[in-house]
């Protein structure tokens, strides 16, 4: 399954979170289907949002009215991130003994 990109670009510092929690709910879906290359790249979107959020918060400030969202924003990605992170420990877990059960072979 491939998951397209469509991001528009951010214009309030609302709409990184939202981005943000957009790329997050990619990830998860990607995950349930065991896309683990395209969970990468959403992933690599995120990390981007997330720096971009970085430099834009330096000068500009969430308005009171929009921390409220910004709030159940946050505990939506959180959860996402959870229920990703449940389904990847399989995946990853074949990483922590690459060589287990295979022949090695020394030169």
């Amino acid at each position: 399954m491939q998951v397209t990109q469509n991001i528009k670009a951010p214009e309030m510092l609302i709409d990184y979170y939202k981005a943000i929690e957009d790329s997050s709910a990619r990830m998860l879906e990607a995950a349930k289907h065991h896309d683990w290359d395209e969970v990468v790249r959403c992933e690599g979107a995120c990390a981007v949002l997330i720096e971009q959020l970085r430099y834009r918060s330096q000068d500009q400030e969430l308005p009171p009215e929009q921390r409220k969202e910004k709030t159940r924003i946050m505990q939506r990605i959180l959860r996402n991130d959870a229920q990703i992170r449940i389904l990847a420990e399989p995946w990853l877990a074949q990483f922590d003994h690459p060589f287990e059960g295979k022949p090695q072979v020394l030169h």
